[in-house]
């Protein structure tokens, strides 16, 4: 009974381990999105995450939410620098995430600014 218990244990433990390995590496999707960047922020009670917002059309109806990780340092500073800019943005969504990186499935790895096809620059 004791063996057969450790076997069941071990391998519910290497089924959750490969489950976040999976969520945490293996992409959904990846590609880019441009917009003018309406927010940024870092934000959580327990645990503070990086969100932000692209607004993908001149009404605002289509607004395009992303997370970024806390490593990716140089990607923070270029958007806090970049806030109310047309930005184009590299992504990767995932299949879902867990709480303590982001609020959302898409994941900013890269920032352009751009020139906005709405207004002159």
């Amino acid at each position: 009974m004791r063996k057969i218990l450790v076997i069941f244990i071990s391998v519910l433990v290497v089924g959750l381990l490969g489950y976040f390995a999976f969520i945490y590496y293996v992409p959904f999707s990846e590609g880019y999105r441009s917009g003018e960047l309406i927010k940024f922020s870092r934000k959580g009670v327990m645990v503070k995450t990086w969100e932000g917002e692209i607004s993908q059309g001149i009404s605002g109806a289509q607004i395009f939410q992303f997370s970024v990780q806390d490593s990716e340092k140089e990607v923070i500073q270029q958007l806090i620098d970049l806030q109310g800019k047309y930005v184009k943005v590299a992504y990767k969504e995932r299949y879902a995430t867990f709480f303590w990186l982001g609020d959302t499935k898409y994941f900013i790895e890269e920032v352009t600014e751009e020139d906005s096809p709405h207004f002159g620059n």
